[in-house]
């Protein structure tokens, strides 16, 4: 299933949500990051990146992922027995 990012903004309490569903590979994952980055510099939002829907993520993502999540503002959601596997896979290797 191709990844569908959704973007759901809170501006009361300035958040960002960017909710993934899908299959994550690496081009995604770096299509995610920039448009992460992207709202973060435009509006200061505290973004938060939900991946309770992702039914994929590529071995090559996770790194892309946990760099993003160790960013200021940045929070990774979901899954998080899926994505810690994969993120300590990815530091196993060394990326």
């Amino acid at each position: 299933m191709p990844t569908q990012i959704k973007q759901i903004d809170h501006p009361d309490v300035r958040t960002t949500i960017l909710r993934v569903e899908g299959d994550m590979f690496q081009d995604d994952a770096v299509l995610l990051e920039r448009i992460a980055v992207e709202i973060r510099a435009d509006n200061g939002n505290k973004i938060i990146i939900d991946l309770a829907d992702l039914d994929f993520l590529d071995s090559d993502a996770a790194p892309i992922l946990r760099r993003l999540s160790n960013l200021d503002g940045f929070v990774i959601e979901g899954v998080e027995v899926f994505l810690q596997s994969a993120v300590d896979r990815a530091e196993r290797r060394g990326a």
